[in-house]
């Protein structure tokens, strides 16, 4: 059920990808992944599959990781998985973006046959996936035709269709450890998602849908869910792209992926306007 159907100082945030023309362009100084490192040190973002999931500009949150690490001092590189590729284990953090359904079975299949990304979760490396890429990596999902399609079963949940669909700006309460401040960004899906035992929200909403509720059913008495947590995988609807709008989110992929508790703050003043802009409509 995709989107279709189912470094301080004051640093420029075009340079992270900010910009949707920078976040959806290919393949942005990218490595492929049976490249070598430049050096043992670098951070290896692993960019999954852009070639079909990467619909709303969600590549760009890959930009924004790479970007963060170097304005503090880090050798980053990002490492572009297409679907000609052998998906690698070796990557220090991976992130996967939204797709149209022929997308997602696109992705489903090539996930399962290669299972780099599958180890590395087994071992602990961050992962972020957004809107399709969340519903992929669950048990399974709703296609338009109505029929369900397998997920890679990395998430506890699955996911069919709302009675409406889901468009607009997505404010969220986070309740996540390291996370303090609202999280933002732009929803735009058919898909319900429903939360088994073993996964967690990212948050609350405030404003927006989020998870949303599969058609026919009660909206729950506690509200609406955002996102899931479970392991090492953040997943969530919102793009913008998400790190993009939420600096807080993409520095805590960061520690996790460096081993660290915290990291030199970066101010970039753009963002922050960017964030009050959205934030300020949902509190009213």
């Amino acid at each position: 059920m995709s989107e279709h159907h189912s470094g301080e100082g004051n640093p420029d945030p075009r340079d992270a990808g900010a910009r949707r023309e920078g976040a959806s362009a290919s393949p942005l100084d990218t490595v492929a992944p049976d490249s070598a490192p430049p050096t043992e040190s670098t951070v290896r973002i692993g960019l999954v599959l852009p070639d079909v999931m990467g619909t709303y500009g969600d590549d760009g949150n890959s930009l924004v990781l790479r970007q963060r690490l170097r304005w503090r001092g880090y050798d980053a590189e990002i490492v572009r998985i297409t679907l000609e590729d052998a998906v690698p284990d070796s990557c220090d953090l991976y992130t996967v973006g939204g797709g149209e359904d022929a997308a997602q079975k696109l992705a489903s299949r090539h996930l399962s046959a290669s299972p780099g990304l599958q180890r590395a979760v087994e071992r602990g490396a961050p992962v972020l996936a957004i809107c399709a890429g969340m519903q992929v990596f669950g048990e399974w999902f709703v296609v338009s035709d109505g029929s369900r399609a397998p997920g890679l079963g990395l998430l506890d949940v699955t996911t069919s269709p709302q009675a409406t669909r889901s468009i607009g700006e997505l404010v969220v309460a986070p309740q996540v450890d390291g996370l303090t401040q609202p999280l933002t960004g732009f929803e735009n899906h058919m898909g319900a998602t429903v939360l088994g035992s073993d996964a967690a929200p990212l948050g609350r909403v405030t404003s927006g849908v989020g998870n949303g509720v599969p058609a026919g059913r009660p909206v729950p008495a506690g509200g609406l869910a955002e996102g899931v947590v479970q392991g090492s995988i953040i997943a969530t609807y919102m793009h913008g792209p998400v790190l993009a709008r939420n600096p807080q989110l993409a520095d805590l992929l960061l520690c996790r992926a460096l081993g660290v508790d915290s990291l030199p703050p970066v101010e970039v003043p753009a963002v922050e306007r960017l964030r009050r802009e959205r934030i300020a409509p949902a509190r009213r």
